[in-house]
Formats: structure tokens, sequence, C-alpha cells
């Protein structure tokens, strides 16, 4: 039999070869994750169970169907109700594929005494991620939908890690095949659930979940009503920190509060680790909006950001034509651009800037004559409405009270008249812009302290070189793992 074994082998093509090394190769990765997952479950240390949650992210890319397949025959019971339920979402392999080397592997983890249910959530997230990186939106639904049942059974501390994965591929799934909205009352069960058992990894991410989902159907005052009533307590992830900065920044732009969202906005896209383009970009967008309705310019290196000058070229003209005051550009704009506008579902805010149009040229022209008739003013304001000489004076008289110009308007000669500009260094307006800048800075090295982590007990007691390896080999792990963290998180 071994002489056949070897004479099988030597028949294989240097491809098939390449393939079964590969597939060996990553089905011991999983082997040594399910080890440390077990290892966590035995100590309870559910730092061992977020590294071996770490460590899948690095060999994502590389699953198969077979590899994902032995991985169930390996970790759980042959015929259990578990295996059989994942082992219809994998589907069959080619024969090459299935060429895995048996004589290397070692005893398989179902055969023990017990078997820890972090394994085998651990593989409803293996299979799960192979699903969805295959793009079978469908059966990712029904696997995580399986999944979720089987964690309302659970109350382990030790689970949160890959149940908060779990939670958001199950939204992810859901989102994908256009059922949203079938799963906001699981979602709320949830975040109950975790409030009750003090699983604050669980309600960040549940939060999150159902602000996206309210958002995704424009139920902002749902949202804000949930927000508002929502727990708080420190994060535990950026990611899901940046999350809720995004829809926070979302929720408060459409309150009309801008300056709030514009901070919200802001530390999002700060935040946001560099692989996450596609949510970056996003936060760019809804930035540049809300400083153009708070009558901020955005600087032009905020449109040069590498990978995102494509996708912020509409928002780039768009600014452009505020900048100018141009009614007529900014019209163009808004119908040349008119589906991008729509996809980001930003078009009702683009509607609320043509005000700010109005009031940029208005400003200019306010700047630039001594007086000018208000046939003028709408001439060159472009106003395409019925009564423009009207409309015009209207536009400038609410300008004058709002303070947006120093004018006056004479009503019986139809004339504005612009009172000389001061120097604008005699007033407290560059104070005003040198305090926020360092209230800024203030802010940025205040969460920059706090954001700072340390082991416990380091002034009580030295660590042993064994730990001080151990806790330098994980640390480079999380690094290369933020490194490698993939956009659709986002």
């Amino acid at each position: 039999m071994a002489t056949q074994d070897v004479e099988m082998k030597d028949n294989q093509t240097p491809a098939q070869s390449i393939i079964v090394s590969a597939t060996t190769s990553t089905l011991q990765h999983l082997k040594e994750i399910a080890a440390l997952i077990d290892t966590g479950s035995y100590t309870k240390e559910v730092r061992r169970v977020a590294r071996a949650v770490r460590l899948t992210v690095g060999i994502r890319k590389k699953l198969t169907a077979s590899v994902v397949s032995s991985f169930l025959d390996f970790a759980l019971v042959p015929g259990s109700e578990a295996h059989a339920r994942l082992s219809s979402f994998v589907p069959k392999s080619d024969e090459h594929d299935m060429e895995v080397d048996t004589a290397s592997s070692t005893t398989p983890l179902a055969s023990s005494k017990h078997l820890p249910v972090e394994l085998e959530i651990y593989c409803y997230f293996i299979v799960l991620l192979f699903l969805i990186d295959q793009k079978k939106y469908n059966e990712a639904k029904a696997c995580s939908s399986a999944s979720i049942a089987r964690l309302k059974s659970l109350n382990k501390r030790t689970i949160d890690v890959i149940a908060s994965r779990l939670y958001f591929y199950y939204s992810l799934s859901y989102e994908m095949t256009g059922d949203l909205a079938e799963i906001r009352g699981t979602l709320l069960s949830l975040h109950h659930s975790a409030t009750l058992r003090h699983d604050e990894l669980g309600q960040e991410t549940l939060l999150n979940l159902l602000l996206r989902n309210y958002l995704h159907y424009n139920l902002y005052d749902q949202a804000e009503k949930l927000r508002s009533k929502a727990p708080r307590f420190e994060a535990h992830s950026n990611q899901q920190f940046c999350r809720y900065l995004f829809y926070l920044g979302k929720i408060r732009t459409i309150q009309l509060e801008y300056t709030d969202a514009k901070e919200s906005l802001l530390q999002a896209a700060r935040k946001a680790p560099v692989a996450a383009l596609g949510f970056r970009v996003q936060c760019n967008k809804w930035a540049i909006l809300v400083r153009l309705l708070l009558g901020e310019i955005p600087e032009r290196s905020i449109f040069m950001q590498k990978g995102m000058e494509k996708a912020l070229r509409p928002y780039f003209e768009l600014t452009n034509a505020v900048r100018i005051g141009d009614l007529e550009l900014f019209r163009n704009v808004q119908e040349k651009f008119a589906k991008t506008f729509s996809e980001d579902r930003t078009h009702n805010l683009i509607v609320r800037l043509r005000h700010n149009v109005i009031r940029t040229g208005l400003r200019n022209i306010s700047i630039s004559y001594s007086r000018i008739s208000l046939t003028d003013v709408a001439q060159k304001l472009r106003l395409n409405s019925a009564n423009p000489v009207a409309d015009a004076e209207s536009i400038v008289a609410k300008a004058i009270r709002d303070g947006a110009i120093d004018a006056t308007i004479d009503h019986n000669k139809g004339y504005m008249v612009s009172k000389e500009t001061g120097d604008i260094y005699s007033t407290n307006e560059p104070q005003n812009a040198f305090n926020s800048r360092i209230a800024f800075c203030l802010n940025m090295h205040n969460e920059a302290v706090r954001a700072l982590r340390f082991p416990p007990n380091t002034h009580r007691e030295k660590e042993s070189e064994e730990k001080r390896r151990e806790m330098k080999q994980q640390e480079e792990e999380l690094a290369k793992y933020m490194a490698e963290e993939d956009d659709d998180d986002f």
C-alpha cells in the first residue's frame, strides 16, 4: 500500500502538487487556530479566542471548499447535527482539491471527550466567511440564521468575540439579498440580550447594525431615539467606533446639526484603517457636504487623496460651483452627476446647498460693487424665477439680516448699497479661528491619552521573558491583522 501511495504522489502534475500543498498548509493553520480556541475555552481566556479570530482574517482568502470540508470533519463529530447542517452549505469540491495529505493530519478534535461550543461557533464563522467570499448570499443567509439561533441558547463570554462577527455577517447577508428589514426585530432582541449579559462588544456591534438598518430605510428619527437611549461605554473595537461616528454624523447632518456632524465625520475618517478605502470615501463625501453647508470650502488636498480622486470628482466640481457662487454651474453639476448623488443618498443635502451658492454669489457681488441695482443682482445670480427682482430683493434682505453681507437696500430706487469693508484683524475673528484650532489639537491629544492601554499590574510585577515574547508576538499579529484588514468589514 505504501508503494502504491508513493506512485500515486509521483504521478501528480506540478499544478496539483501546489494545490495540495496550499490546501494542507491552510488546513494546518485552521487546526492550530482550533487548538488555540480549545485552550481559550478551557482556561476561559477571551484574548486567546480574539487572537484566533485575528489569525483567521490572514487565511480568509485561502479558504476553499475542500479546506472547509476537511476542517469540519476535523473539528466536529461526523454525523452530528452541527456537522450535517454546516456540511450542507459547503459544495462538493473537485477530485484533485480533495487530495489532502492525511499522513500529516493530527487526531480529529471531534474525537475528544468534550467538544467546546466555542469551536462549534467558530465553524459557523468559517463557513459563513467562505460563502460570503464566494458571493453565495442566499446560502450565507441560511447559515447565518442558523448560527444566530444557536447563539441565542449560549451565554459564555469566550464566545462574544466570534458572536460579534457573526452578527455583522448575519446583517450583511440579509442586506445583500435585499431583506434587511426582516431582521430588525431579531437584532433588537439580540441587543437586549447582550445588554443583560454585559456583552459590551456585542452591544457595540448590534447598535451599529441597528443604526445601519434604520438609516438604510431613511428612518432617522428612530435611529436617533435608539442611539440616545442605548447604554454608553468605552469603545472596544476601533472598527465599530468608526462606524458609530459615521452613522452619528449622518443623523446629525439630517437634523441640521452641522457642527457636530462635521466633527463626527472627520473623526471617523481619521480613525478608519487605511485598507478601508470605501468607508473613508463615504466619510469624506458626507464631510465635504457638511462643510459646504457650514459655509466652509474644503481644501483641495482632500479631493486628491490616494485612491479617492475618481470617487470624489463629482464633489470637487460641486465644491467649485459653491466656491464661485455660480448658480448655473451648480445646476449643471447637479444634473451631470444626478445618478452618483442618488446612489450616494446625498441628493437631498445638495438641494440644501442651493441657498449657500446664492449667498456666496451675493457676497462676491457685495465685495465687488459699492452700489448695484437689484435687477443686475438677479441677472448675476442667474435667478430664473417668475419675478427675479422681487426674489433678489428678498434674498438680499435675508442675507443682511443673517449678517452674511454688510449692506443696505434702497427699496424706492431698487439698489443694494454695500458698506466699506473694515479691517478683519481689528475684529475677534482671528482670535476665534485660533481658539478653534487650539481646542481641536487639545481634544486630539486628550483622546490619544485616553486610548493608551497598558498591561495590568506592570508596576507591581516584572514580566518573564516568555511572557514578553508572547506579548510581542501578539502585537506583531495585531499589527499585521490591522494592515490586512479587508474593506468589506466596513
